[in-house]
């Protein structure tokens, strides 16, 4: 880091009670890149937290010597991070240690088979011709239009606010050029044959809660990035991450709060000036930066009156993505055979998305994904135990279901067909055990229809069409997150507040202009 960036932190730093001040509600990753990238702009910056940790979705639970991250956990394109430890004159490798997992991630299909998704373009060419020896130029095909999509969005569309219509023009040939009207299991399908292989490359959508029967092939770009940067896991869990980020806002002069759940964003003359929590104690403020669900924030935290595009209409005529089921558990011994990362497809593909996005339906069958952190990192659990979490991707609360009676037949299903391939008498040394359901992520999380990672990423749906990064609705008032422009996943909610950082003024000149 050049010697005049961290002189500039230390000014900020001395600055601090003179400068105007920026909240931030919510302290998942968007939450608190959005407080690094404002520290650096000379803000003084109070992320406020509603529950009693830092994270937000990305929060930590520690139960019995386990440790459990209870959001994302795949991290790739750590370049997103460098830069925010680096704005405050710091490195990532002093606080965070990230280690590269081989394969990424392996792919178990119904039948037993399975598929190691790695980052080796050998092994990986050799994966494809297993299963459909016709493949290989298909799939050389298909990874030329990946890195057409990460190289045509990823250091320019995603890390740009869409804040006007000017903006959507200027990305119209770039979309051109990537057929962006496809969705993503019909590009991949143009490739490859096989089923198998166009599960095994249309599938990762769904880690940013996209069908890739419906979003736009432009989320290729996520097989791209992955074999560009790698998959990567913070040792001692995706919470080092977390609170190395609270060190870094500290750091910088910001402070966080926990246990201070916002009620309401104030808003005087069409512009916020502040929030009111939900114990009634108002904090003025001169902007907000909203990391919390934007449907959830524009239906719940502001005034009807102040909401013209924004409206109660509006939001509820929207597309919502998938929400998730999440079981929580530890074991008295180690699997050993099952890798970090693991996915486990049911019987059908494209009939149980279609059950879980357009249906509603809560299927009898699922797909799953097995999240064993101790294959890589064994201090996450006691010593020679095992923790987990396994994922069901569901339909969100429109689908009707009472989780409250739904959540435990639910989960001993999951436990069967766990049982019955991977995790061999699992029921026998079950020592932990905790859930998360769709009502979950509305009540405690406060996702609007409890939808996992806001509204659906479809065409429609992204870019100038999602909630805009700089409200459209409330002057001052500004959005970061899964639920606002680019979308979910680590990289995602990164690269949203680099987009926020292209709208959002810096201290000096937003004093000048009062």
């Amino acid at each position: 880091m050049p010697m005049n960036a961290s002189a500039s932190v230390q000014q900020i730093r001395k600055s601090d009670d003179k400068a105007p001040l920026a909240l931030v509600i919510g302290s998942g990753f968007g939450g608190l890149a959005a407080a690094v990238r404002m520290c650096a702009k000379g803000w003084r910056v109070q992320v406020l937290e509603k529950l009693n940790a830092p994270g937000g979705r990305a929060r930590v639970i520690h139960v019995d010597g386990h440790t459990f991250d209870t959001g994302p956990t795949i991290v790739t394109a750590p370049l997103l991070l460098e830069e925010l430890w680096g704005l405050a004159g710091r490195q990532l490798a002093d606080d965070v240690a990230l280690r590269l997992l081989d394969p990424f991630y392996q792919i178990r299909f119904d039948d037993g088979d399975h598929f190691d998704y790695s980052g080796d373009p050998e092994r990986m060419r050799a994966e494809v011709l297993r299963i459909d020896p016709t493949a290989g130029p298909g799939y050389a095909a298909f990874l030329a239009e990946a890195d057409l999509c990460l190289d045509l969005c990823f250091d320019t569309l995603s890390c740009q606010s869409f804040d006007s219509m000017g903006d959507l023009f200027k990305a119209v040939p770039a979309i051109v050029r990537m057929k962006g009207w496809r969705s993503l299991h019909a590009m991949v399908a143009t490739h490859l044959k096989h089923p198998k292989l166009r599960q095994a490359l249309s599938l990762q959508s769904l880690l940013i809660g996209g069908n890739p029967f419906s979003v736009t092939c432009v989320y290729s770009l996520i097989n791209a990035l992955e074999r560009r940067f790698g998959v990567h896991w913070a040792m001692g869990g995706t919470g080092v991450l977390v609170n190395g980020l609270v060190n870094v806002i500290e750091g910088m002069g910001g402070s966080l709060r926990t246990g201070a759940e916002v009620r309401r964003i104030d808003v005087t003359n069409g512009r916020t000036c502040g929030v009111t929590l939900a114990t009634g104690e108002v904090i003025p403020a001169d902007i907000v930066v909203c990391n919390a669900d934007a449907a959830w924030t524009y239906k719940n935290l502001i005034e009807a009156k102040h909401r013209k595009v924004w409206t109660n209409t509006k939001v509820e005529k929207g597309k919502y993505s998938m929400s998730l089921f999440v079981w929580y558990f530890g074991t008295n011994i180690r699997f050993d055979d099952v890798p970090h990362h693991l996915m486990l497809l049911g019987p059908r593909y494209e009939a149980l998305l279609k059950d879980i996005f357009k249906n509603h339906h809560l299927s009898d069958d699922f797909s799953l994904y097995l999240h064993r952190p101790t294959a890589t990192d064994p201090a996450m659990a006691p010593q020679g135990c095992d923790t987990f979490y396994v994922l069901a991707p569901v339909p969100n609360l429109q689908s009707g279901t009472d989780w409250a009676s739904h959540a435990e037949p639910y989960r001993a299903a999951v436990a069967k067909a766990l049982e019955d391939t991977v995790l061999p008498n699992l029921s026998e040394h079950l020592t932990v055990s905790f859930m998360t359901t769709p009502q979950d992520f509305q009540d405690k999380l406060l996702s609007y229809q409890g939808a996992a990672f806001g509204l659906e990423p479809l065409m429609m749906q992204s870019a100038w069409f999602r909630p805009h990064n700089r409200s459209e609705d409330i002057q001052n008032l500004f959005m970061v997150g899964a639920s606002t422009h680019p979308g979910a996943g680590i990289p995602g909610v990164l690269m949203s507040a680099k987009a926020l950082d292209t709208v959002l003024p810096d201290a000096t000149t937003f004093k000048r202009s009062l």
